[in-house]
């Protein structure tokens, strides 16, 4: 149990980089995709995206670090501007591990050893240098494209990105990219969004979301298989979520509150079970 609460940990810091802001400017293209004109298929995509308020399912989860694999079960629920909670239930549904992302930071919680770490993204901004959001880990969970740094998109931040096509896709990529750079890769018919790709200029270094298996939600589509591949890294680490019984329900308490026999955790400390 120790091994994959260890791994939920790797999990979440590897999510971190998807936040991470930029600049790098790309120029316009004046092509068409499917019939409509880029701009016009950009417009579509975001004026398309679901909003669901609230989002739950019950989750199948393989996570790989090098070689060694585990599979637990566990749920996730959302809420949107709220809360993103992660939970790691493989025995007769008791919880063993938590992850919860808010606006205000992470918290990550060991049940077996009542043991937690709660770091500000303030905190983790200054300790990786990078300008670290929330709603970049929320597009990323609800299939949605994104620009670092802005809470919702509208119809008016069609130019914030440039597409092109490939194959039987079309890949928009947020045009004001520096350190780090944003692309989509949507289906050219449905503009449902496949992929996700965050990566760091000149290095090897990213994070691949790819998105499959969509159904039905609220009369909306939503993927029920995520697969996330941690790029770079000196032991490769993936995650594949595999969700069922989607809803849509918000009632449910959105932020835990610990106990006081829960012994905290420093980030130091934290880092040292992640990359050792």
């Amino acid at each position: 149990m120790k091994r994959y609460i260890s791994y939920l940990w790797v999990l979440v810091a590897g999510l971190l980089i998807a936040s991470c802001s930029s600049t790098k400017g790309l120029k316009k293209s004046q092509m068409t995709i499917g019939n409509l004109s880029a701009d016009e298929y950009v417009r579509a995509v975001i004026e398309q995206a679901p909003d669901w308020k609230a989002v739950t399912a019950k989750m199948q989860l393989t996570l790989t670090r090098s070689t060694q694999d585990i599979q637990v079960s566990g749920s996730l629920k959302m809420k949107r501007d709220e809360v993103i909670q992660l939970s790691i239930a493989p025995v007769l549904g008791i919880e063993v591990a938590r992850a919860e992302i808010t606006p205000e930071g992470v918290l990550v919680i060991d049940r077996l050893h009542k043991k937690y770490v709660k770091v500000p993204f303030s905190e983790i901004r200054e300790r990786m240098n990078a300008d670290l959001d929330y709603h970049a880990f929320q597009s990323l969970f609800l299939n949605e494209i994104f620009v670092p740094g802005k809470k919702k998109l509208t119809a008016q931040d069609v130019n914030a990105f440039v597409a092109h096509i490939e194959e039987e896709n079309a890949v928009l990529e947020v045009g004001s990219a520096k350190r780090f750079a944003y692309q989509f890769k949507t289906t050219i018919q449905e503009g449902l969004l496949k992929q996700t790709h965050v990566g760091l200029v000149g290095s090897p270094y990213g994070l691949k979301w790819q998105y499959g298996n969509f159904k039905p939600l609220d009369k909306k589509q939503f993927p029920t298989t995520m697969f996330v591949a941690v790029e770079g890294a000196r032991r490769s680490m993936t995650a594949q979520f595999n969700f069922s019984r989607l809803t849509t329900n918000e009632d449910w308490k959105a932020n835990t509150q610990l106990s006081d026999r829960y012994e905290k955790m420093e980030f130091d400390d934290l880092l040292k079970i992640l990359f050792k």
